[in-house]
């Protein structure tokens, strides 16, 4: 936790590019929605409305007053989401400003998250992009107020925020992102995650190029590339990430069936070694599926609270409603369902097969299906 005194400048753990900081109940309890959504932020809110979770959820809780926080948070973060009011926020950085060349983009949300507000660095700081990203994220109207709005491309480090993909590393994010400010050849190829992600009324720029697989990107020699993707690269792929982003969509469900009292590491175990298997990245794990019997499982709770993962529950009946490769009378017997871990991750994926058919390890019983993004998922 941070305790703020008068004339101290207080350290923060930063651990990703955005700061989102909330200093009202109401203002807390939107913030911590907003972080599942927008996974790209660090949240910091004021120790008197803990929830008792924070430590567990990575949440920088602090004492004393947010001006104080600011001047820290200024020197680490990329960028500043304020839910906070937008005179107060003025009044709190006016002191601290040095530049439009230095100072990060400052943004600011109304308590009900209706109104998202680019205030600070639009266009060199990036406020404006992240205003667009953040706003549709969390489903609220962007408000820009500079006379000239230059963000007709693709801002990188954004890319994908609003359906919540990952980096698989940020290391060649500002040499990528010049390829596009200076309009470079970069190739786009996407082999899973959601397709809505050009948001503008006005068409894509010709030097954005999608192709449609790593093969045909490799041929046109791209100057940089973004690559969407749940799959592990192979080595003949990995000259487009020289000047690459590597994204990981949240593409994938993990079905799972379980005896009871089934720990937190044997869960892990499982999906650690299922994953390499199938050489796909768990940073694109979006949920995991089960039957309601283990909606109070101790371990999956603990799983999906640590990696942040919706846990979905489903009744016998439902259950049973998909198709199964493998029905089981023992699993009928007991759990009045033919089967836990295929149809579960199948109904939620809107899929019609699986990466992986059910796969008995331990306590654990597992599958793996890839979301349909054809249709509207869950």
């Amino acid at each position: 936790m941070i305790n703020l005194r008068e004339g101290e400048n207080p350290s923060v753990e930063k651990r990703k590019p955005y700061a989102l900081v909330a200093i009202t109940k109401h203002g807390v309890e939107h913030a911590r929605k907003y972080i599942e959504i927008f996974p790209y932020a660090d949240l910091y809110y004021m120790k008197k409305f803990a929830y008792g979770d924070e430590e567990e959820r990575r949440i920088q809780l602090f004492d004393g007053t947010v001006r104080l926080l600011l001047p820290a948070l200024f020197q680490q973060y990329q960028g500043i989401i304020c839910i906070i009011s937008l005179g107060a926020v003025v009044r709190m950085i006016a002191p601290i400003l040095i530049d439009k060349k230095k100072d990060p983009a400052v943004v600011v949300v109304d308590d009900k998250g209706q109104y998202v507000i680019s205030v600070l660095s639009g266009h060199i700081g990036g406020a404006n992009a992240l205003t667009y990203e953040f706003a549709y994220a969390i489903g609220a109207t962007p408000v820009i107020t500079t006379a000239s709005d230059v963000q007709k491309t693709i801002p990188v480090d954004l890319f994908g925020a609003q359906f919540g993909w990952e980096w698989e590393s940020d290391e060649k994010l500002t040499p990528v992102s010049a390829s596009v400010v200076n309009e470079e050849h970069v190739a786009i190829v996407q082999e899973t995650g959601e397709k809505n992600w050009w948001t503008y009324d006005y068409p894509m720029p010709s030097h954005l190029k999608v192709y449609p697989s790593t093969t045909k990107a490799i041929q046109a020699k791209p100057e940089a590339t973004l690559l969407i993707t749940d799959r592990l690269i192979e080595p003949h792929e990995k000259s487009l990430l020289e000047n690459g982003v590597l994204y990981r969509p949240k593409s994938l469900v993990l079905g799972i069936g379980c005896n009871r009292g089934t720990t937190l590491e044997e869960f892990e175990q499982v999906i650690d070694e299922t994953l390499a298997e199938l050489k796909v990245s768990k940073k694109s794990v979006k949920a995991i599926a089960s039957i309601d019997l283990k909606k109070d499982e101790k371990g999956l709770l603990e799983l999906a609270t640590k990696y942040n993962w919706s846990f979905i529950t489903y009744t016998p009946t439902e259950l049973n409603e998909i198709p199964m490769h493998n029905p089981s009378e023992t699993v009928f017997t007991y759990t009045g369902a033919y089967g836990v871990s295929e149809p579960a991750a199948m109904r939620y994926a809107r899929a019609k097969s699986l990466l992986l058919e059910k796969k008995k390890s331990g306590n654990v019983t597992i599958s793996v299906a890839r979301i349909n993004f054809e249709e509207d998922c869950t």
